[in-house]
C-alpha cells in the first residue's frame, strides 16, 4: 500500500550495501502520466524534491540522497509519462527503423534502458530501483514486465524485494499474513517472484510467521525480513543489518563485498537520541491538512533538515506544524510566543498568505528567530516593505499583479511562459551559484563567500526596489553572480536575533551526516533564545 515504507526500505538497503564498500545508485519509478512531479498537488503526492540538474521528482529521491550522502542525477527518476514520451519521440525520429512500436515490449524495454543507463552513469555495483504504487494496480504492470524481462535475461543479476504490510488488528491481537500471501500471488501473476519479503508491521514478525510466509510465498524463511515500527527511520539500516539483509542480498547477486561498516551512521543515530534540551520550532505552512489528517510529508526535507542541525547541536527538535490559514485571525498570533523559532517554507498561490505575513510581522516585532525559505523569503520582504518601508499599495505579483508596487515580481525570463500558461517544468530549477557579503550572517554560517544551492521558483525580489528596501534596513547578503537576483535577505543582529530569508531551498542539501549551515545557524539562535 502507499506509504508502507518502500522508499525507506530502498534507501536503507542502499545504505547497508554502501557500508559494505559497494558503489550504489538508486532510482524511483512513479506510475503517473505526469512527466515529472512538478505539477502534482503536494497534499496528494507529498514534497516535490528538486535534483541538482533541476528535475522535479518524488520525495523518495530526497531519501536516497540523504541516506547515501550523494547527489543523484535526473536519469534516476522516471514516470509512466516520461517513458511514453521518450518512446513516442524515438518513434517520431525513426529510431525504431519503421517497425511497429507496441506497448509490450517497447515500453518495458525503455524502462530497462533507463535503469541500465543510470547504473552505467554511476558506475554502480548495485542499482536499487523502487517501483511506486501497489502490487496489483494496473499502472504497475509494465514496470513489473520490465523486472520480469531483466530477471529472465540475467537471473543472477536481479534480486526482487517485496515490501508488504502485516496488520495486527486491535480486536484480534494477532499478526495476519494472508494479505502478504495475496500480494505475493499478485506479483507471481505478473511473472515476478520475490527473493526477499520485507515484513512491515507494528511489531517484529516472529519465526512462526516467517516460516508461514516462506511456505506460501516461495521464499526462504531467512529471506523474510522483519521491519517493525521504529523510533526513527534512521534506525532501519541498523535493524536490517541485524537481520543480515546485506549479506543475503550479496549472496543472491553473487557479489563479493567487504565487512559492513556502519560506525559513522551508528554515531549519528546515537547522537539523535541524546539531545540535552528541547528547542520548540513552529513550521507554518499551507499544505499540512489532508482531510481530517496532517500530511507532514509535504515539507519532509525541511523537517529532516531541522532535525539534522538539532542533533549536531545536541538539542532535541520539538517541531509543531501550524496552518497559516489560522493566523489570518490576529488573535491566534499569541500561540507563537511559546516557540523558540519559526520557519516558513516554500509554497505557491494565495491561500493562507495573509496569515503568513501576520506571522512574519509578529516574529519580527517580538524578536523570535525566523527562517524563511523561497516564498518565506518573498513574504518577509513584502511584510517589511509594507510595515517598515511604508510602501503603499505593495504586493507580490503572485497575489495581486495589479498592485502599484510589486516588490516581488515574476522573473523576466518566466513572463512569456506564464502568459502562455506554460507552467510545467518552467521555473528556475536546479543548482545555481550565489555570492555572499563578507561579515554577513549568511557568510558566517557558510564560512565561504561562494555557494551552490538548488532553486524552484518563478518570482523574485524586484530589482527596482532593492535600494529602497536596503535603505529601510534589509541586507541582501547573497546575490546571483551578476547581482540581479537577490538570493538571501537578513536583518542585522542589532535589529533581530535571527531573521534570514533565502530564495533557494537549502533543505535539499541537508544530510544526516552533513547538516546544512543555515539550518544550524537558525537552530543555534532558537536554542539561545530558549
Amino acid at each position: 500500500m502507499s506509504g508502507v515504507g518502500k522508499g525507506i526500505t530502498s534507501s536503507s538497503i542502499a545504505k547497508i550495501l554502501q557500508a559494505r564498500g559497494l558503489t550504489i545508485t538508486a532510482l524511483k519509478i512513479d506510475p503517473y502520466i505526469n512527466i515529472d512531479a512538478g505539477t502534482m498537488n503536494p497534499t496528494e503526492h507529498g514534497e516535490v524534491f528538486v535534483l541538482k540538474d533541476g528535475l522535479e521528482t518524488d520525495q523518495d529521491m530526497g531519501n536516497y540522497e540523504r541516506f547515501l550522502n550523494t547527489d543523484i542525477p535526473g536519469i534516476n527518476y522516471m514516470t509512466t509519462g516520461s517513458v511514453y514520451q521518450s518512446v513516442i519521440r524515438k518513434e517520431r525520429n525513426l529510431e525504431y527503423g519503421g517497425k511497429n512500436v507496441e506497448v509490450v515490449p517497447d515500453i518495458p524495454l525503455e524502462v530497462i534502458t533507463r535503469i541500465k543507463c543510470a547504473a552505467e552513469a554511476a558506475d554502480a555495483d548495485v542499482t536499487i530501483t523502487e517501483i511506486g504504487g501497489t502490487v496489483g494496480e494496473y499502472q504497475n504492470v509494465l514496470f513489473l514486465e520490465a523486472v520480469r524481462m531483466m530477471k529472465t535475461e540475467a537471473p543472477n543479476d536481479v534480486a526482487v524485494v517485496m515490501v508488504s504490510y502485516l496488520p495486527v488488528p486491535g480486536s484480534i491481537g494477532e499478526m495476519k499474513t494472508k494479505p502478504t500471501q495475496t500480494a505475493a500471488r499478485m506479483l507471481n501473476g505478473a511473472g515476478v517472484f520475490a527473493d526477499f519479503i520485507v515484513a512491515r508491521a507494528p511489531i517484529a514478525i516472529d519465526q512462526k510467521r516467517k516460516e508461514k510466509i516462506a511456505r506460501f510465498c516461495n521464499v526462504k524463511p531467512e529471506h523474510v525480513i522483519a521491519a517493525p515500527d521504529v523510533a526513527s527511520i534512521y534506525d532501519v539500516p541498523l535493524h536490517f543489518e541485524k537481520e543480515k539483509l546485506s549479506e543475503r542480498i550479496c549472496a543472491v547477486l553473487d557479489l563479493r563485498c567487504k565487512q559492513s561498516d556502519l560506525s559513522t551512521w551508528k554515531r549519528f543515530t546515537v547522537r539523535s537520541k541524546n539531545g540535552k534540551k528541547p528547542v520548540k520550532i513552529a513550521v507554518v505552512g499551507k499544505y499540512f491538512n489532508s482531510g481530517d489528517f496532517v500530511l507532514s510529508d509535504v515539507y519532509i526535507s525541511v523537517l529532516e533538515a531541522i532535525k539534522y542541525s538539532a542533533y549536531a547541536l545536541g538539542v532535541v527538535p520539538d517541531i509543531t506544524y501550524l496552518s497559516s490559514v489560522e493566523f489570518e485571525d490576529i488573535k491566534n498570533l499569541k500561540k507563537l510566543k511559546s516557540f523558540d523559532g519559526v520557519l516558513i517554507p516554500g509554497g505557491f498561490g494565495t491561500t493562507g498568505i495573509e496569515g503568513k505575513i501576520n506571522v512574519i510581522e509578529y516574529v519580527r516585532k517580538n524578536k523570535i528567530p525566523y527562517f524563511g525559505i523561497c516564498y518565506g523569503m518573498q513574504l518577509a520582504v513584502l511584510e517589511y516593505a509594507r510595515n517598515v518601508a511604508k510602501i503603499r499599495d505593495v504586493s507580490t505579483a503572485e497575489i495581486n499583479n495589479q498592485a502599484k508596487h510589486l516588490v516581488i515580481d515574476i522573473m523576466s525570463d518566466q513572463k512569456e511562459k506564464v502568459a502562455q500558461s506554460n507552467m510545467g517544468g518552467t521555473m528556475r530549477l536546479g543548482e545555481y551559484p550565489a555570492i555572499l557579503t563578507k561579515g554577513s550572517r549568511a557568510h558566517k554560517a557558510y564560512g565561504s563567500t561562494g555557494i551552490l544551492e538548488r532553486h524552484r521558483h518563478r518570482y523574485e525580489v524586484n530589482p527596482e526596489y532593492v535600494d529602497t528596501l536596503s535603505k529601510s534596513g534589509i541586507t541582501f547578503s547573497g546575490t546571483s553572480p551578476d547581482s540581479k537576483l537577490m538570493e538571501i535577505m537578513e536583518l542585522s543582529q542589532d535589529t533581530h536575533p535571527f531573521f534570514v530569508g533565502v530564495q533557494f531551498h537549502p533543505e535539499f542539501h541537508a544530510r544526516p551526516l552533513s547538516p546544512h549551515p543555515l539550518f544550524t545557524a537558525f537552530i543555534k539562535a532558537a536554542a539561545k533564545k530558549k
